[in-house]
């Protein structure tokens, strides 16, 4: 029982140590391949920006749940490559048709909307020979059955009737027959013409692609072939010579800024359903430090006022519930870290309910242990029926709580109410970990404290 109870005490002295190295600032360690060192803070802390979309269809139109998921798929890989650390990208709405977005740390709220909604269809589409291409910026028809296509059903092969159209009929001219699409597309980078100085965005075709733009290139040497996005021609070069290899660039008037967001939109896919902004928010970062350090204040002083309370009315036991209460706490906060947990206002009150749902399990085991003592028991003999009779309510207890975190976390993703997501995480882990020390550190520490005191029996070490 003795080795039992000293190896207890060492793992948890282990534990101890292990998640204070966690905690401490600018820890620098890999966990689960993600470098950590810091605390993930939310936009209320760190500032940032947050930009709820909603799907654009007509009416009585409800978008099905796999568009809406690569629709989803599309914007993280987009918003990751704006270099964010840590985006929140998810699905919200009874019907899933929203997308929430939470950039922490970007101030730049136009450029992210731009990049983020914006369809970024690219067509390469066919200028009929001996014809002249429309000007830069004209908004054209085109025909392509299936635009996730690469090759558009092969139209050099059977060219569709010009009546079917994918853009609207108030477009004046034509119906182009498109190419293939942007999914043709292996990759596409932003680069400098060395003769120019000029800023393009160099491109690389998948092996279909390649297959098709040589087949294209050879067979219409001298004639125009126009790059499209999303209905606006960008550029029309002239084919100079078959190009087998899949690579090319797309000139026009790029800014660094635009020809980057246009990359970010070729690269990582066209959205399968449009995208509309129903709220834009920015969060500054003065703001964000001002309610940290206003929580970090009354997180110290109610601290310190449950510590004075615990100690002055249950003496030793106290003593006991502070440490048992420390260790909880840097647990806590080490799972936070490593998971990670988004830290916001809200996260932060789930974590202090959390602890008050600790020391409340300490409160139930020490006046179950007060009754034991006022029946004559020695705190020996008192700890086990204590534990016993406390246990049950602990466990109903912290039970419930974690019942009442998921209804929390799904009402939350249902709902896009992220700030009570953000509690009911934080809540869940507090609990969970309090149940670790209730079980486990408050009883090995009592259990210690009864063999080392030197006088464990003596009522006033108990406020009896």
């Amino acid at each position: 029982m003795q080795s039992r109870l000293i190896a207890t005490l060492v793992m948890i002295l282990i534990l101890v140590s292990a998640a204070a190295y966690v905690v401490a600032p600018n820890t620098d360690l890999t966990f689960l391949g993600r470098a950590t060192n810091a605390f993930q803070q939310g936009l209320d802390l760190q500032g940032g920006i947050q930009v709820l979309l909603e799907a654009d269809l007509p009416p009585g139109t409800a978008p099905e749940a796999s568009s809406m998921e690569a629709a989803k798929q599309i914007v993280e890989r987009r918003v990751n490559a704006l270099g964010v650390a840590e985006p929140l990208v998810q699905t919200q709405g009874e019907q899933q048709n929203r997308i929430l977005v939470e950039l922490p740390g970007y101030g730049d709220p136009e450029q992210a909307v731009a990049t983020i909604k914006e369809t970024g269809l690219l067509e390469f589409v066919i200028i009929p020979p001996g014809e002249l291409p429309p000007a830069e910026g004209t908004e054209i028809k085109t025909y392509c059955p299936n635009v996730a296509q690469v090759d558009c059903g092969n139209p050099l092969h059977s060219p569709p009737p010009t009546e079917t159209t994918v853009t609207t009929e108030t477009v004046p001219g034509p119906t182009y027959v498109t190419l293939m699409t942007g999914a043709a597309l292996s990759t596409a980078n932003v680069t400098t013409n060395p003769t120019s100085g000029a800023i393009e965005i160099s491109f690389v075709l998948g092996a279909e692609g390649t297959r098709l733009f040589a087949e294209h290139t050879a067979r219409n040497v001298g004639n125009f072939l126009a790059i499209v996005l999303d209905k606006r021609i960008i550029s029309a070069p002239s084919i100079n010579d078959a190009i087998p290899n899949g690579q090319g660039q797309i000139s026009g008037n790029f800014t660094l800024e635009s020809a980057n967001q246009l990359a970010l939109q070729l690269r990582y896919g066209a959205l399968p359903v449009p995208l509309k902004v129903l709220e834009s928010r920015v969060v500054g970062p003065s703001l964000g430090q001002d309610s940290l350090n206003r929580s970090l204040v009354a997180g110290a002083i109610g601290m310190t006022i449950v510590v004075l309370f615990m100690i002055l009315y249950y003496r030793v036991p106290g003593v006991v519930a502070v440490l048992a209460i420390l260790t909880y706490a840097l647990i806590t906060l080490a799972l936070f870290k490593l998971i990670p947990v988004t830290l916001s206002l809200a996260g932060i009150a789930g974590f202090l309910l959390s602890t008050g749902s600790a020391l409340d399990a300490n409160i139930l085991i020490f006046e179950r242990l007060k009754e034991e003592l006022r029946e004559g028991r020695t705190l020996r003999s008192a700890l086990n029926p204590a534990w016993q009779r406390a246990w049950p309510s602990i466990w109903d207890s912290n039970f419930a709580t974690l019942i009442i975190c998921g209804i929390l976390y799904w009402f939350g993703s249902a709902f896009g109410a992220s700030i009570v997501q953000g509690f009911a995480v934080t809540l869940f882990f507090g609990v969970l970990v309090n149940l670790f020390t209730a079980m486990v550190v408050t009883r090995t520490f009592l259990t210690l404290t009864a063999q080392w005191l030197p006088n464990p029996d003596n009522p006033a070490l108990y406020g009896l």
